[in-house]
């Protein structure tokens, strides 16, 4: 098991650069850090994990180990002992990491065809059929 510091980002890691497909001002590929899975122990099969995690209320730091739970700092998380990082997307939100048109096109290409796109109502882009409210069948219960 390698137990080598990984210098990670907590605020601010920006994959902007990285990124090959469209980008987009009101979701940019800008992430926070919000929690941290770290193993101690000589393999993976065998050691103890405990857990790093940024409260979304407060914004504060905790590390959890078993029922113990104390305030820490995103800092004190990277350690040798880090083993999964979980960041979440600072601004915005893109389906399909941004790439919802470019994925239909090759998915539905009749679609895309002409030079106005042209959806039908029955089914969207991602092949999904509105649900429309039915009226049920009155019972005895409703007389």
């Amino acid at each position: 098991k390698i137990v080598d510091t990984v210098d990670f980002p907590i605020d601010r890691l920006d994959l902007s650069s990285y990124v090959l497909g469209p980008k987009f001002k009101e979701a940019p590929p800008i992430y926070k850090l919000f929690g941290v899975s770290e193993h101690t122990g000589s393999t993976a099969n065998s050691g103890h994990y405990t857990a790093t995690v940024r409260n979304s209320r407060d914004g504060k730091w905790y590390r959890y180990n078993d029922s113990h739970v104390g305030s820490t700092s995103g800092e004190a998380a990277v350690t040798g002992g880090a083993y999964l990082l979980f960041y979440q997307r600072v601004k915005g939100s893109l389906r399909w990491a941004g790439m919802e048109k470019q994925l239909t096109m090759v998915q539905q290409p009749q679609l895309y065809r002409q030079e106005t796109y042209k959806i039908s109502v029955e089914e969207d882009a991602d092949g999904f059929r509105e649900v429309r409210k039915k009226g049920r069948k009155k019972t005895p219960m409703d007389l």
